[in-house]
Protein backbone atom coordinates (compact mmCIF):
# COMPACT_ATOMS: atom_id res chain seq x y z
CA UNK A 1 0.00 0.00 0.00
CA UNK A 2 3.08 2.32 0.48
CA UNK A 3 3.73 2.37 -3.26
CA UNK A 4 -0.13 3.53 -4.19
CA UNK A 5 0.56 5.83 -1.04
CA UNK A 6 3.92 7.05 -2.47
CA UNK A 7 2.47 7.43 -5.87
CA UNK A 8 -0.87 10.06 -4.53
CA UNK A 9 1.92 12.15 -2.86
CA UNK A 10 3.71 12.63 -6.50
CA UNK A 11 -0.09 13.54 -8.24
CA UNK A 12 -0.44 16.18 -5.08
CA UNK A 13 1.32 19.36 -6.69
CA UNK A 14 -0.85 18.92 -9.88
CA UNK A 15 -3.96 17.71 -7.45
CA UNK A 16 -3.00 21.22 -5.71
CA UNK A 17 -2.92 23.07 -8.92
CA UNK A 18 -6.44 21.53 -10.14
CA UNK A 19 -7.93 22.54 -7.00
CA UNK A 20 -6.48 26.36 -6.80
CA UNK A 21 -8.18 26.59 -10.52
CA UNK A 22 -11.28 25.23 -9.17
CA UNK A 23 -11.93 26.82 -6.23
CA UNK A 24 -11.47 29.96 -8.05
CA UNK A 25 -14.09 29.01 -10.12
CA UNK A 26 -17.83 30.16 -8.80
CA UNK A 27 -20.26 27.52 -8.61
CA UNK A 28 -23.70 28.73 -7.34
CA UNK A 29 -26.38 26.18 -7.30
CA UNK A 30 -28.94 28.08 -9.64
CA UNK A 31 -26.63 29.50 -12.05
CA UNK A 32 -26.15 27.18 -14.72
CA UNK A 33 -23.80 29.03 -17.18
CA UNK A 34 -21.00 28.75 -14.22
CA UNK A 35 -22.10 25.39 -13.16
CA UNK A 36 -21.35 24.16 -16.76
CA UNK A 37 -17.87 26.20 -16.93
CA UNK A 38 -16.82 24.35 -13.95
CA UNK A 39 -17.83 21.59 -15.38
CA UNK A 40 -15.90 21.25 -18.61
CA UNK A 41 -12.64 21.85 -16.29
CA UNK A 42 -13.58 18.80 -14.50
CA UNK A 43 -14.32 16.57 -17.11
CA UNK A 44 -10.70 18.12 -19.07
CA UNK A 45 -8.94 16.79 -15.81
CA UNK A 46 -11.36 13.83 -15.95
CA UNK A 47 -9.90 12.92 -19.45
CA UNK A 48 -6.56 13.55 -18.88
CA UNK A 49 -5.94 11.90 -15.70
CA UNK A 50 -7.82 8.88 -16.89
CA UNK A 51 -9.41 8.89 -20.26
CA UNK A 52 -12.30 7.21 -19.45
CA UNK A 53 -16.27 7.46 -20.73
CA UNK A 54 -17.67 10.96 -19.97
CA UNK A 55 -21.66 11.16 -20.16
CA UNK A 56 -23.57 14.26 -19.77
CA UNK A 57 -27.24 14.15 -18.70
CA UNK A 58 -28.34 18.19 -19.82
CA UNK A 59 -30.33 20.23 -17.60
CA UNK A 60 -32.50 23.21 -18.81
CA UNK A 61 -32.56 25.43 -15.42
CA UNK A 62 -29.52 23.38 -13.66
CA UNK A 63 -25.83 22.35 -14.43
CA UNK A 64 -25.82 19.53 -16.29
CA UNK A 65 -25.22 16.14 -14.41
CA UNK A 66 -22.36 14.25 -15.07
CA UNK A 67 -21.14 10.42 -15.00
CA UNK A 68 -17.48 9.90 -15.13
CA UNK A 69 -16.82 6.02 -16.35
CA UNK A 70 -13.55 4.11 -15.25
CA UNK A 71 -13.66 0.61 -16.22
CA UNK A 72 -15.63 -1.98 -18.58
CA UNK A 73 -17.05 -4.80 -15.65
CA UNK A 74 -20.72 -6.03 -15.18
CA UNK A 75 -20.79 -5.07 -11.69
CA UNK A 76 -20.10 -1.62 -10.31
CA UNK A 77 -19.21 0.76 -7.72
CA UNK A 78 -20.53 4.22 -7.63
CA UNK A 79 -18.69 7.36 -6.07
CA UNK A 80 -21.01 10.86 -5.45
CA UNK A 81 -19.44 14.13 -5.75
CA UNK A 82 -21.00 17.32 -6.01
CA UNK A 83 -19.58 20.41 -7.70
CA UNK A 84 -22.43 23.11 -6.37
CA UNK A 85 -21.47 25.54 -3.79
CA UNK A 86 -23.48 27.82 -1.28
CA UNK A 87 -21.37 31.26 -2.46
CA UNK A 88 -23.12 33.56 -4.82
CA UNK A 89 -20.95 34.95 -8.03
CA UNK A 90 -18.28 37.08 -7.15
CA UNK A 91 -17.34 34.83 -3.70
CA UNK A 92 -14.20 33.39 -5.41
CA UNK A 93 -12.53 36.95 -6.59
CA UNK A 94 -13.45 38.61 -3.85
CA UNK A 95 -11.35 35.96 -1.61
CA UNK A 96 -9.52 33.35 -3.85
CA UNK A 97 -7.72 29.92 -2.77
CA UNK A 98 -4.83 30.61 -0.53
CA UNK A 99 -2.71 28.78 1.38
CA UNK A 100 -1.33 29.59 4.87
CA UNK A 101 0.53 26.63 6.70
CA UNK A 102 -1.05 23.52 6.44
CA UNK A 103 -4.17 24.96 5.64
CA UNK A 104 -5.98 25.86 2.21
CA UNK A 105 -8.72 28.17 2.10
CA UNK A 106 -10.91 29.01 -0.37
CA UNK A 107 -14.90 29.07 -1.05
CA UNK A 108 -16.35 25.65 -1.65
CA UNK A 109 -12.62 24.00 -1.12
CA UNK A 110 -13.92 22.13 1.81
CA UNK A 111 -17.41 21.11 0.62
CA UNK A 112 -17.24 19.76 -1.24
CA UNK A 113 -13.94 20.79 -4.45
CA UNK A 114 -11.12 19.04 -2.74
CA UNK A 115 -12.90 15.40 -2.06
CA UNK A 116 -14.18 15.46 -6.12
CA UNK A 117 -10.76 15.88 -6.70
CA UNK A 118 -9.81 12.91 -4.41
CA UNK A 119 -12.11 10.88 -6.20
CA UNK A 120 -10.67 11.79 -9.64
CA UNK A 121 -7.22 11.26 -8.68
CA UNK A 122 -7.62 7.91 -6.92
CA UNK A 123 -9.69 6.72 -10.20
CA UNK A 124 -6.33 7.55 -11.80
CA UNK A 125 -4.51 5.84 -8.91
CA UNK A 126 -7.01 2.68 -9.40
CA UNK A 127 -6.25 2.70 -13.25
CA UNK A 128 -2.37 3.38 -13.12
CA UNK A 129 -1.69 0.01 -10.80
CA UNK A 130 -4.26 -2.18 -12.91
CA UNK A 131 -8.16 -2.21 -14.70
CA UNK A 132 -10.55 -2.41 -12.68
CA UNK A 133 -13.05 -5.25 -13.22
CA UNK A 134 -16.32 -3.47 -12.28
CA UNK A 135 -17.30 -0.46 -13.58
CA UNK A 136 -16.49 2.68 -11.48
CA UNK A 137 -18.86 5.57 -11.76
CA UNK A 138 -18.12 9.23 -10.38
CA UNK A 139 -21.26 10.93 -9.87
CA UNK A 140 -20.81 14.48 -10.27
CA UNK A 141 -23.93 16.67 -9.01
CA UNK A 142 -24.43 20.15 -9.60
CA UNK A 143 -27.66 20.83 -7.62
CA UNK A 144 -26.61 19.09 -4.22
CA UNK A 145 -27.17 21.89 -1.77
CA UNK A 146 -30.38 22.54 -2.73
CA UNK A 147 -32.05 19.50 -1.79
CA UNK A 148 -30.78 17.39 -4.93
CA UNK A 149 -33.77 18.35 -7.13
CA UNK A 150 -32.57 17.30 -10.46
CA UNK A 151 -29.88 14.58 -9.91
CA UNK A 152 -31.78 12.53 -7.31
CA UNK A 153 -32.98 10.36 -10.13
CA UNK A 154 -30.09 9.65 -11.69
CA UNK A 155 -28.09 9.10 -8.05
CA UNK A 156 -30.64 6.59 -7.31
CA UNK A 157 -30.54 5.11 -10.69
CA UNK A 158 -27.16 4.52 -10.69
CA UNK A 159 -26.93 3.37 -7.10
CA UNK A 160 -29.61 0.89 -7.84
CA UNK A 161 -26.64 -0.97 -9.97
CA UNK A 162 -24.06 -0.44 -7.80
CA UNK A 163 -22.84 -3.16 -5.12
CA UNK A 164 -21.31 -0.04 -2.91
CA UNK A 165 -21.24 3.73 -2.82
CA UNK A 166 -18.74 5.71 -1.37
CA UNK A 167 -19.86 9.23 -0.62
CA UNK A 168 -17.08 12.29 -0.46
CA UNK A 169 -18.85 14.70 1.55
CA UNK A 170 -16.08 16.41 3.58
CA UNK A 171 -14.98 14.10 6.94
CA UNK A 172 -16.71 15.27 10.18
CA UNK A 173 -13.61 16.41 12.62
CA UNK A 174 -10.49 16.97 13.39
CA UNK A 175 -9.12 13.04 12.85
CA UNK A 176 -11.60 12.57 10.13
CA UNK A 177 -14.37 10.63 11.25
CA UNK A 178 -16.42 8.51 8.79
CA UNK A 179 -20.03 9.25 8.57
CA UNK A 180 -21.46 5.55 8.68
CA UNK A 181 -24.96 7.54 9.66
CA UNK A 182 -27.41 10.63 8.44
CA UNK A 183 -30.63 12.07 9.46
CA UNK A 184 -33.55 12.35 7.20
CA UNK A 185 -34.89 15.68 6.30
CA UNK A 186 -38.47 16.77 6.13
CA UNK A 187 -39.40 20.21 4.82
CA UNK A 188 -43.13 21.59 5.00
CA UNK A 189 -44.88 24.79 4.74
CA UNK A 190 -48.33 25.78 6.58
CA UNK A 191 -50.56 27.88 5.80
CA UNK A 192 -53.61 29.06 7.63
CA UNK A 193 -56.59 31.00 6.73
CA UNK A 194 -58.76 33.15 9.42
CA UNK A 195 -61.10 35.67 9.19
CA UNK A 196 -60.48 39.23 9.05
CA UNK A 197 -62.09 42.10 10.33
CA UNK A 198 -61.72 45.16 12.06
CA UNK A 199 -59.85 45.16 15.30
CA UNK A 200 -61.31 48.09 16.73
CA UNK A 201 -65.06 48.12 15.20
CA UNK A 202 -65.86 44.27 14.69
CA UNK A 203 -62.70 42.29 16.57
CA UNK A 204 -65.40 39.96 17.55
CA UNK A 205 -66.21 38.68 14.17
CA UNK A 206 -62.65 37.99 13.30
CA UNK A 207 -60.40 34.83 13.79
CA UNK A 208 -56.73 35.32 13.77
CA UNK A 209 -55.14 33.37 11.58
CA UNK A 210 -51.71 34.30 13.56
CA UNK A 211 -53.16 33.46 17.16
CA UNK A 212 -54.02 29.81 15.41
CA UNK A 213 -50.35 29.65 13.93
CA UNK A 214 -49.26 30.26 17.20
CA UNK A 215 -51.19 27.37 18.57
CA UNK A 216 -49.85 25.19 15.81
CA UNK A 217 -45.88 26.27 16.45
CA UNK A 218 -46.18 25.39 19.75
CA UNK A 219 -47.75 21.82 18.73
CA UNK A 220 -44.63 21.04 15.97
CA UNK A 221 -41.65 22.39 18.29
CA UNK A 222 -43.51 20.01 20.92
CA UNK A 223 -43.12 16.74 18.50
CA UNK A 224 -39.06 16.78 18.93
CA UNK A 225 -38.04 14.32 20.83
CA UNK A 226 -34.00 13.91 21.40
CA UNK A 227 -34.25 10.56 23.43
CA UNK A 228 -35.41 8.84 19.17
CA UNK A 229 -33.19 11.43 17.72
CA UNK A 230 -35.78 13.55 16.26
CA UNK A 231 -36.45 16.99 16.00
CA UNK A 232 -39.49 19.75 14.34
CA UNK A 233 -38.32 23.12 14.03
CA UNK A 234 -40.30 25.91 12.49
CA UNK A 235 -38.13 28.13 10.93
CA UNK A 236 -39.86 31.07 9.93
CA UNK A 237 -43.50 32.34 10.26
CA UNK A 238 -45.36 35.56 9.12
CA UNK A 239 -48.69 36.81 8.53
CA UNK A 240 -51.16 39.59 8.91
CA UNK A 241 -51.71 42.80 6.58
CA UNK A 242 -51.95 45.46 9.19
CA UNK A 243 -51.82 46.10 12.88
CA UNK A 244 -55.69 47.35 12.69
CA UNK A 245 -56.67 44.16 10.96
CA UNK A 246 -57.50 40.76 12.56
CA UNK A 247 -55.09 38.71 10.55
CA UNK A 248 -56.43 36.94 7.98
CA UNK A 249 -53.87 34.66 6.88
CA UNK A 250 -50.81 33.44 8.14
CA UNK A 251 -47.52 30.83 6.96
CA UNK A 252 -44.39 28.75 8.65
CA UNK A 253 -41.64 26.87 7.02
CA UNK A 254 -41.15 23.63 9.16
CA UNK A 255 -37.93 21.32 9.20
CA UNK A 256 -37.62 17.82 10.05
CA UNK A 257 -34.54 16.02 10.92
CA UNK A 258 -35.51 12.25 11.85
CA UNK A 259 -32.40 9.22 12.36
CA UNK A 260 -35.12 6.42 11.58
CA UNK A 261 -37.30 5.59 8.72
CA UNK A 262 -40.34 4.72 10.70
CA UNK A 263 -39.33 8.02 12.89
CA UNK A 264 -40.36 9.83 9.31
CA UNK A 265 -43.14 8.02 8.39
CA UNK A 266 -44.78 8.70 12.38
CA UNK A 267 -43.86 12.45 12.28
CA UNK A 268 -44.67 13.37 8.17
CA UNK A 269 -48.45 10.93 8.59
CA UNK A 270 -49.16 13.85 11.49
CA UNK A 271 -47.92 17.00 10.38
CA UNK A 272 -49.58 16.68 6.81
CA UNK A 273 -52.71 15.55 8.84
CA UNK A 274 -52.51 19.03 11.35
CA UNK A 275 -55.97 19.81 13.06
CA UNK A 276 -57.04 23.67 13.73
CA UNK A 277 -57.50 24.66 17.22
CA UNK A 278 -59.54 27.82 16.50
CA UNK A 279 -62.82 27.58 14.44
CA UNK A 280 -63.40 28.79 11.52
CA UNK A 281 -59.97 28.49 10.75
CA UNK A 282 -58.51 26.07 7.75
CA UNK A 283 -54.83 25.22 7.73
CA UNK A 284 -52.71 23.71 4.49
CA UNK A 285 -50.26 21.78 4.58
CA UNK A 286 -47.85 20.66 1.59
CA UNK A 287 -44.10 19.29 1.91
CA UNK A 288 -42.52 15.79 2.99
CA UNK A 289 -39.53 14.25 3.81
CA UNK A 290 -37.24 15.08 0.69
CA UNK A 291 -33.92 13.24 1.94
CA UNK A 292 -34.71 10.07 4.11
CA UNK A 293 -32.93 8.98 7.00
CA UNK A 294 -29.01 7.08 6.24
CA UNK A 295 -28.94 4.42 9.02
CA UNK A 296 -25.90 2.89 10.32
CA UNK A 297 -26.47 -0.91 10.10
CA UNK A 298 -26.22 -1.40 6.53
CA UNK A 299 -22.84 0.01 6.43
CA UNK A 300 -20.97 -1.69 8.93
CA UNK A 301 -18.64 -3.76 6.46
CA UNK A 302 -17.91 -0.72 4.63
CA UNK A 303 -16.81 0.92 7.37
CA UNK A 304 -14.74 -1.75 9.02
CA UNK A 305 -12.87 -2.35 5.07
CA UNK A 306 -12.14 1.54 5.57
CA UNK A 307 -10.23 1.12 9.26
CA UNK A 308 -8.04 -2.13 8.05
CA UNK A 309 -7.26 0.05 4.76
CA UNK A 310 -6.12 3.07 6.58
CA UNK A 311 -4.28 0.93 9.53
CA UNK A 312 -2.55 -0.55 6.89
CA UNK A 313 -1.67 2.84 5.39
CA UNK A 314 -1.00 3.93 8.97
CA UNK A 315 -3.67 6.18 9.88
CA UNK A 316 -7.05 6.08 12.13
CA UNK A 317 -10.38 7.60 12.15
CA UNK A 318 -13.78 7.18 13.87
CA UNK A 319 -17.24 7.15 13.43
CA UNK A 320 -20.06 9.33 13.54
CA UNK A 321 -23.75 9.91 13.06
CA UNK A 322 -24.42 13.82 11.63
CA UNK A 323 -28.01 15.89 11.54
CA UNK A 324 -26.87 16.86 8.14
CA UNK A 325 -27.98 15.12 5.09
CA UNK A 326 -26.38 14.20 2.06
CA UNK A 327 -26.76 12.26 -1.23
CA UNK A 328 -25.82 8.94 0.53
CA UNK A 329 -29.01 9.50 2.27
CA UNK A 330 -30.92 8.48 -0.75
CA UNK A 331 -28.91 5.44 -1.73
CA UNK A 332 -28.76 4.18 1.30
CA UNK A 333 -32.20 4.21 1.61
CA UNK A 334 -32.34 2.12 -1.45
CA UNK A 335 -30.39 -0.54 0.32
CA UNK A 336 -27.01 -0.12 -1.21
CA UNK A 337 -24.00 -0.08 1.53
CA UNK A 338 -22.89 3.33 1.83
CA UNK A 339 -20.05 5.30 3.52
CA UNK A 340 -19.72 8.66 3.44
CA UNK A 341 -17.22 11.51 4.72
CA UNK A 342 -14.98 10.15 2.56
CA UNK A 343 -13.62 13.72 1.25
CA UNK A 344 -11.23 16.39 2.63
CA UNK A 345 -10.35 16.55 6.31
CA UNK A 346 -10.95 20.36 7.42
CA UNK A 347 -13.79 22.39 9.02
CA UNK A 348 -15.87 25.55 8.69
CA UNK A 349 -18.06 24.10 5.45
CA UNK A 350 -20.85 27.29 4.14
CA UNK A 351 -18.74 29.65 6.38
CA UNK A 352 -15.69 32.43 5.01
CA UNK A 353 -13.11 30.16 7.47
CA UNK A 354 -14.01 27.25 5.79
CA UNK A 355 -10.17 25.18 5.15
CA UNK A 356 -9.00 22.36 3.97
CA UNK A 357 -5.85 20.22 6.33
CA UNK A 358 -3.27 19.45 3.92
CA UNK A 359 -1.45 17.06 5.32
CA UNK A 360 -4.93 14.67 4.91
CA UNK A 361 -5.04 14.85 1.23
CA UNK A 362 -3.10 12.15 0.45
CA UNK A 363 -3.49 9.47 3.01
CA UNK A 364 -7.40 10.12 2.14
CA UNK A 365 -7.23 9.50 -1.84
CA UNK A 366 -4.99 6.57 -0.99
CA UNK A 367 -7.64 5.18 1.16
CA UNK A 368 -10.74 5.91 -1.25
CA UNK A 369 -8.23 4.64 -4.32
CA UNK A 370 -7.85 1.19 -1.92
CA UNK A 371 -11.63 0.99 -1.40
CA UNK A 372 -12.03 1.27 -4.98
CA UNK A 373 -9.82 -1.43 -6.05
CA UNK A 374 -11.05 -3.85 -3.22
CA UNK A 375 -14.74 -3.30 -4.29
CA UNK A 376 -13.97 -3.42 -7.93
CA UNK A 377 -11.72 -6.77 -7.59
Amino acid sequence: MSEWKGYIAEQLPDLLTDLEKLVNMDTPSRNKPLIDQAMKFVIERFQALIGGRVEVIPQSERGDQVKLHLGQGEGQILILTHLDTVFPEGEASSRPFRQEGGRLYGPGVFDMKCGLLQGLYAMHTVAKFGAPKKNIVLFVNTDEEIASTTSRRWIEEEAAKSDAVFVLEPALGPDGKLKTARKGVGRFTLEIEGVAAHSGIDHKSGVSALEELAHQILYLQGLTDYEQGSTVNVGTASGGTAFNIVSPYAKAEVEVRVEKLQEAERLMHLIMNLKPVLAKTKLTVTGGMVRPPMEQTLNRRLYQDAKDIAAALGFDFGEASTGGASDGNFTAALGIPTLDGLGAVGAGAHTEEEYVELDHIVPRTALLARLLQKYSS
